[in-house]
């Protein structure tokens, strides 16, 4: 789709981008970093300088039941998405948006809600959004976000149980 100011497009990640997701998730780990509280052991630099792997990162990559998505804008890598069936309420649903970053210099310019809007289509059915107590901007982004896909319907908010997760769920239904 076509913005104002640019292109978004959103494609399931090719075995070839895998060298990119990961040095992109470098920097969604790294804007995790100064969201207090951070625990101790979280966040601390490895010997070469990065944050190590991304938790869970080669399962994305064989299970079959977890999808890659690579987010372009103008061509350009902007960010990823990957979804699984992890329900934060516990069993599973039909997708979960596991993890969802956009570069800032992406940010507040649609592309992120764009992406979301063309993800929801793509893969219809039962979604969770959990977003974590203490990531602020997500909490704003999420609930304007899945409302403004026009594929959308029965949303809900929900709450975590403090121990599974601890923060915001939202569900919905995308047609």
């Amino acid at each position: 789709m076509t913005l104002p100011d640019r292109t978004v497009s959103v494609a399931p990640a090719r075995a070839s981008d895998r060298p990119l997701i990961a040095g992109l998730a470098q920097f969604y780990i790294y804007d995790f970093s100064d969201m207090h509280p951070v625990p101790e052991d979280d966040f601390d630099f490895e010997a070469d300088g990065t944050f190590g792997p991304f938790p869970h990162f080669d399962d994305y990559w064989s299970d079959p039941s977890r999808v890659v998505l690579l987010i372009r804008a103008d061509g350009k890598p902007a960010g990823f998405a990957l979804l699984n069936t992890q329900s934060h309420f516990g069993g599973e649903v039909e997708h979960n948006m596991g993890e969802f970053y956009v570069a800032r210099k992406f940010r507040r310019s649609g592309v992120a809600a764009e992406a979301l809007r063309q993800i929801l289509k793509a893969y219809p059915g039962h979604w969770e959004f959990a977003v974590m107590a203490r990531n602020h901007a997500a909490q704003a982004f999420w609930p304007r976000a899945i409302a403004s896909a026009p594929n959308v319907t029965n949303i809900i908010r929900g709450e975590g149980d403090g121990n599974q997760w601890t923060g915001p769920i939202w569900s919905c239904d995308a047609g």
